[in-house]
């Protein structure tokens, strides 16, 4: 299919359709409180680093956030066990001390429900990695979710992660695969990479689940168990994702 990419930038009047889209992310991962502080502050901040694709009759198909931050400074020079939120972090840390950035991380690439199964995220992703490159970086890093992950909550990401198929050798995983083909290299796993506390009562409202016993609870589109503490009122998922670097130039 035929797709208009730009930046919102460039198209700041797609903002709004950019928020309206049909999408198929799990309503506990709307909680992330790094997440939820930070990510409407990128199409502020970072409008340039924010990609808008629509098809021929204008509707909108997909969006693709990422932020510039810098990699070679003392504390960091390693991709972080924290992966998602933290580099999220250092990205806002960076902008408000003035540090000139190295390095861009892919965010968030999100098709429109109705574009799924059609090439977009490829496409997406090979149009960040250009973008990054069309502004002086030498290297996209993405902390990736693994999309398949979620059917197996059980399994350990760190064998997950690096797992392939014997027809062609590339990863299992459909997302990593992607990431792959379009020239990545999968790295370490960030164990820690996004974090979502909340009462009992907050993650029933989001999963329908009961969230009435302690231990673990595996939850629809999870890559791993809830920990829940239901006698003391709480529970937290701690998702782990996959770094994967992108050499662009």
């Amino acid at each position: 299919m035929d797709l208009n990419i730009s930046t919102l930038a460039e198209r700041p009047e797609l903002e709004g359709p950019m928020w309206d889209m049909r999408h198929l992310w799990p309503e506990f991962m709307m909680h992330d409180p790094v997440g939820w502080a930070n990510v409407g502050q990128i199409v502020r901040r970072f409008p340039e680093y924010v990609l808008v694709a629509t098809d021929t009759d204008g509707k909108f198909v997909a969006r693709g956030f990422a932020v510039p931050f810098r990699m070679d400074l003392d504390g960091r020079r390693a991709l972080p066990d924290r992966g998602w939120d933290e580099v999220l972090l250092w990205a806002f840390s960076d902008l408000r001390q003035g540090r000139e950035p190295d390095t861009v991380s892919a965010i968030e690439i999100t098709v429109d429900t109705d574009f799924l199964g059609r090439g977009v995220s490829h496409r997406m992703l090979t149009a960040m990695r250009a973008n990054a490159a069309a502004r002086g970086f030498a290297e996209l890093v993405a902390p990736v979710r693994p999309n398949g992950k979620h059917l197996e909550p059980g399994a350990s990401l760190h064998e997950y992660a690096f797992r392939t198929r014997a027809s062609d050798g590339l990863p299992h995983d459909p997302w990593l695969r992607v990431h792959v083909r379009a020239g990545g290299v999968i790295g370490a796993v960030a164990p820690a990479s996004m974090t979502v506390p909340g009462s009992v009562g907050q993650w029933r409202k989001w999963t329908g689940l009961p969230f009435d016993t302690d231990g673990p609870v595996e939850v629809g589109g999870a890559l791993v168990p809830v920990h829940c503490e239901a006698s003391r009122g709480y529970a937290v998922y701690v998702e782990p994702n996959v770094w994967v670097r992108h050499r662009v130039r």
